[in-house]
């Protein structure tokens, strides 16, 4: 299985959209690691959403398509609305 996610940071004001086929406790868990890259250094990433899939190519579009998403209003609609496509 695999899954598109969002993650949400309180303290940049910021989401960030991924995908992966380990579980996501685990995936989010490295996110809060101090690495290099956008998530690293900001302990406070959570779980905002996610979707699951059965191959790994749909949820890599599903993530582009998310991404392609410019409003960050979309973004945090997202769990309050039906918007696949």
């Amino acid at each position: 299985m695999f899954h598109t996610y969002i993650l949400y940071s309180k303290i940049k004001d910021k989401y960030y959209i991924g995908y992966t086929g380990d579980q996501l406790s685990e995936r989010v868990k490295k996110h809060n690691t101090n690495h290099k890259g956008f998530t690293g250094g900001i302990a406070d990433w959570n779980l905002f959403y996610f979707e699951t899939f059965e191959s790994k190519q749909l949820a890599m579009m599903r993530e582009k398509q998310i991404k392609s998403w410019k409003s960050k209003k979309m973004k945090a609609d997202i769990k309050h609305k039906d918007l696949f496509v």
